[in-house]
């Protein structure tokens, strides 16, 4: 095999580490969210497991209508790698405007059905109507999240990670003191809102999110928002890709649900103890997710140029870094094993629950790096049907059958996390076969 030039680990980490800050905003809203309603003095455990239910849900539907985010950056990398980015000028406009105007649709929607949609996660009592509650204000915030997003892929694919990272801290810190002074009160001035005060603190920060993203479009990019008729001829290929990577996104979320819902079903300190380990392995992935993002960028740059050799080498060097980082915070996670628990409840019944499987959770993130660094590359090589298919694989083949055997020998939660490992093993191991398949004699050609 011919020599292949290094990608400069500087190179890289200009774009992994703002990324990495923007990504991981997004789980330590949520975590922020679980931590303070987990900590509250009425019903801490029917709270924390309402914001589980509804917050997943809520994610749900930001990843599935999200994904239109990867394609942007996708298709504006390639434009970008061939020094063709005027042809596309109108693109991000219409594509913003489809996002918003569909995420409104679904507001609408979810908001009529939401405590049929509650039910279906075997929700009941007070749990379903703090998580009705939660949610109606909470999703007030999709067409913004929606616009931030699709804001964050044009950017993506101008080979910029900066400033959506900006946007993010300011987000995420604004969430967090809002968190406080909403959920708990301050007294004699702002009475204690409990769940929904946590559900408030998200649509404002959301708010100020939108409006910075707006303006930075505006002032950083070559693209304004000035929507122009007709639809851009790459407005097919963006609703193509978008398209297969919400069938993938539905594929996802459906393991999600049924995790939750088995969950919900074995009792509330099971949701709860569910929900922690869940924010904490989101906030992994979202943060391994920042070199993730790096293949979705680079990616698309070299495939515009064709440069194969760069694309196979930048698969490499992002498997290396990515499982050191897994590493390192597993590593960690089992040096505070006890003391992360303790951030999130005080409940001694849901502590021994989550103490119980959190393990699991830990000792599969250099799997979850795998995985998740070739869905970035495959998004960026706007190989959406295989990511689609490798999703319905994974789920279908993988998660669920290993779910139903967990339940039938009344493993309980360990058969969740058994079923996510098994996912993410397959997630991994079937791009990793493609990946090589492909691309390995591109390189030598």
């Amino acid at each position: 095999m011919q020599k292949i030039p290094r990608i400069s680990f500087r190179q890289i980490n200009k774009l992994a580490i703002p990324a990495i800050i923007s990504g991981i905003a997004e789980p330590l809203l949520s975590i922020t969210d679980t931590a303070i309603v987990g900590n509250i003095e009425i019903n801490p455990t029917e709270a924390l497991a309402a914001v589980g239910i509804a917050g997943s849900f809520i994610s749900a539907i930001v990843w599935i209508l999200a994904q239109t985010r990867s394609a942007i950056s996708a298709i504006i990398a390639q434009y970008y790698g061939s020094k063709k980015l005027k042809d596309i000028e109108n693109l991000p406009a219409q594509i913003i405007f489809i996002n918003v105007l569909l995420s409104l649709f679904i507001y609408a929607i979810t908001v009529f059905f939401i405590t049929s949609i509650f039910q279906l996660y075997n929700a009941t009592g007070l749990i379903l109507e703090q998580s009705v509650s939660y949610y109606k204000i909470r999703a007030i915030g999709l067409p913004l999240t929606l616009f931030v997003f699709s804001v964050f892929g044009v950017f993506r694919g101008l080979q910029n990670t900066f400033w959506p990272m900006v946007i993010s801290i300011v987000g995420a810190s604004l969430n967090i003191a809002l968190d406080f002074m909403l959920v708990f009160g301050i007294e004699g001035y702002i009475p204690a809102l409990h769940v929904e005060g946590a559900a408030w603190a998200s649509v404002i920060a959301q708010g100020v999110m939108t409006l910075l993203a707006l303006i930075l479009l505006i002032v950083k990019t070559p693209f304004s928002l000035k929507l122009v008729f007709p639809f851009h001829p790459e407005i097919k290929r963006l609703l193509s890709l978008s398209f297969n990577l919400i069938i993938r996104a539905i594929s996802l979320n459906i393991a999600l649900y049924m995790a939750n819902a088995y969950a919900t079903k074995y009792g509330a300190n099971y949701i709860a103890a569910q929900t922690i380990a869940f924010q904490i392995w989101l906030f992994f992935a979202f943060f391994i997710d920042g070199y993730s993002s790096v293949g979705n960028i680079m990616s698309g740059k070299f495939l515009g140029q064709k440069n194969y050799a760069h694309i196979w080498k930048l698969s490499r060097q992002l498997n290396v870094y990515t499982f050191i980082i897994s590493v390192l915070l597993g590593a960690l996670c089992f040096l505070w094993y006890t003391d992360i628990g303790l951030l999130f409840s005080r409940d001694e019944e849901v502590l021994s629950l989550f103490y119980g499987i959190f393990w699991i959770v830990i000792i599969m993130q250099p799997v979850n790096a795998v995985a998740f660094v070739f869905d970035g590359i495959f998004k960026g090589l706007a190989e959406a049907v295989i990511l689609r298919n490798t999703l319905l694989a994974a789920t279908f083949l993988g998660f669920i059958p290993t779910l139903l055997l967990g339940d039938h020998f009344d493993l309980k939660l360990y058969a969740i996390w058994i079923a996510f490992f098994v996912w993410m093993l397959l997630r991994g191991g079937i791009l990793v076969v493609i990946f090589n398949k492909r691309y390995i004699p591109k390189t030598l050609s």
